[in-house]
């Protein structure tokens, strides 16, 4: 059985799509806990994961910091660690119920194939890099989703209450060894693309991810970040 874990801060628009993607596998029994960690949502964030019967917890912002409270919270033996926009395709649920019921499989961790909800092929350029830089550097990021078992989580001593980047922290610690890439995609809004440019946006990911691996403070990224 799977505990959900989403962080949210001011994701009122997004979060029912992603709510609603869940609920064949809340149905089949599949998903035990759905836990919504808000980071001091202004919107009706708190209202849309009460109505939807989901498990709250506060917590400040940082999505960190927001899922290691998440994983404190979680019922379930694993963990399926989400974005307030990412919504996972039909079908989803099937694939992850095959993959955590395989032999061994706790001593690794999936990760969903990266999609945008843009029918432009500026999208599909995106998508293509961003599998190209799973396949080379092996650094799916935190709207890839993570799945992960209560005992390897642990054992890697869980997200760091990191300002940002902690997505890419905790998947160098996995490691490319036990790294599974699922056949079920995690659709992401592309609106931040749509604002900031579908190659501004990206290189301002890039810089930053090389200011990480330069070693500069987390927090000062994250204001360079925005």
């Amino acid at each position: 059985m799977l505990s959900v874990i989403i962080p949210t801060l001011d994701a009122a628009e997004s979060l029912p799509r992603t709510l609603y993607a869940l609920i064949p596998a809340v149905i089949s029994g599949l998903i035990k806990d759905v836990c919504i960690v808000d980071g001091g949502s202004k919107d009706a964030t708190v209202e849309v994961a009460d109505a939807a019967g989901c498990n709250l917890y506060y917590s400040a912002p940082g999505r960190g910091r927001q899922l290691a409270l998440g994983a404190k919270a979680a019922r379930a033996d694993w963990f399926l660690f989400l974005h307030a926009d990412t919504v996972l395709s039909p079908g989803w649920e099937q694939e992850v119920a095959h993959f955590t019921e395989q032999k061994d499989s706790g001593d690794f961790a999936g990760v969903f194939r990266f999609s945008l909800d843009d029918f432009r092929p500026a999208a599909r350029r995106l998508e293509t890099m961003v599998a190209l830089r799973c396949k080379l550097l092996a650094l799916p990021y935190g709207d890839q989703g993570l799945l992960i078992h209560r005992k390897l989580y642990e054992a890697l001593g869980g997200y760091d209450s990191l300002p940002l980047m902690e997505d890419v922290e905790f998947i160098r610690r996995i490691g490319r060894k036990r790294l599974i890439y699922l056949q079920a995609a995690a659709q992401t809004s592309a609106k931040r693309y749509q604002t900031d440019g579908y190659w501004l946006r990206p290189l301002r990911n890039l810089f930053c991810l090389s200011l990480y691996f330069l070693r500069f403070p987390p927090a000062l990224i994250a204001r360079l970040y925005g």
